[in-house]
């Protein structure tokens, strides 16, 4: 079979690799569409491990099941999780799937920039889970990321009636706006340095889209009634955002550290302006639950999350490398998706 493999944001190579071989209990998943994830394009992250197949935000069909499995027959529709939890441990128990040391052990083989995957035994007992026939395999590849971010909001506590807003408008945080707005967010904001992301901020909904470069939390107030924001979620790394967003939160508010930084960085926080007296909470997130992705779909199925217009670009596997310099550029992209049978 063919895979994309990289190497780095600019060498992403079309190799032949043997087809998975399967197991019992495990599944060969034929990927239909697997979506570029901007964690793919962060090169800082990624290419200690290189060369590798990536791809998690997988959709296609089952292939082949392995000796006892029974849930699952060939030819069904499915979106996978590449990272799955034990449901047993400390962390599961307590409803922290995400922190859990199997799910961060977790993932396919090879990766869903292939025309194949195999779904080991652990993802095919709680890490499949099946696509309505309504849905396109290019809309189930947002199943994954619109998991992470519903788990996201739900950390940071968006209520109905609130405002929000979203530091960067990348893929994660128009997906962000989207789920703010299916969820009755009052008024929502994004800020950008790229013009055509602010463009389709206020496509989806966003009351304002701010240059970053420009903004400040006055220009905030202007057209919130005076008030800062009710939460506030980082999409990017940039340090301004950070030091933006402290500035932004209002009174028992709260802000959502969606996106890494580049590794190392050190933000000074004054603790007594951000926290004492104000009762504002940081929090953090990664990745999705079993849980949030069947959530995901049925916002996806039932449309009240509509994900088909971020789609931009379609790429063959052979065009792998073209989708990733999109990605890691971001000025003519929202979301890239590769189809790795053409």
């Amino acid at each position: 079979m063919r895979a994309a493999v990289y190497y780095n944001n600019n060498d992403v190579r079309v190799e032949e690799k043997p087809v998975p071989r399967i197991g019992a209990g495990e599944v060969l998943m034929k990927i239909e569409a697997c979506g570029i994830c901007g964690s793919d394009v962060m090169e800082w992250y990624r290419i200690k491990h290189a060369p590798l197949v990536l791809g998690h935000e997988v959709s296609g069909v089952i292939e082949t099941v392995g000796e006892g499995v029974t849930k699952y027959k060939m030819g069904q529709r499915i979106v996978a999780a590449h990272h799955v939890p034990c449901n047993t441990c400390r962390y599961c128990l307590s409803g922290n799937h995400t922190v859990c040391d199997t799910l961060r052990s977790t993932n396919f083989d090879p990766g869903g920039f292939a025309e194949y995957v195999r779904l080991p035994q652990i993802n095919v007992d709680r890490g499949i889970f099946p696509v309505a026939d309504s849905v396109s395999f290019e809309d189930a590849t947002f199943v994954e990321p619109l998991a992470c971010v519903l788990r996201g909001q739900r950390k940071a506590g968006v209520k109905e009636g609130q405002s929000v807003l979203i530091m960067g408008g990348g893929i994660s945080g128009l997906l962000h706006l989207k789920l703010a707005r299916a969820l009755g967010a009052g008024r929502a904001f994004v800020t950008d340095i790229l013009e055509n992301r602010l463009t389709a901020a206020k496509r989806y909904g966003a009351d304002q889209a701010f240059p970053a470069d420009e903004y400040s939390p006055e220009l905030l107030k202007e057209h919130n009634d005076g008030y800062l924001a009710d939460i506030v979620i980082i999409c990017t790394g940039a340090t301004r955002a950070f030091e933006d967003a402290f500035r932004s939160v209002g009174r028992g508010g709260s802000i959502l550290l969606f996106a890494p930084t580049q590794a190392g960085l050190k933000l000074p926080i004054s603790l007594n302006d951000l926290f004492w007296k104000n009762d504002v909470t940081m929090t953090t997130t990664y990745a999705g639950s079993p849980a949030d992705h069947v959530t995901a779909h049925e916002l996806i199925r039932s449309k009240k999350v509509i994900v088909s217009d971020m789609i931009t670009h379609r790429f063959g596997l052979a065009d792998t490398q073209k989708g990733f310099g999109l990605v890691s550029k971001g000025n003519d992209s929202i979301k890239v998706i590769i189809e790795p049978q053409r």
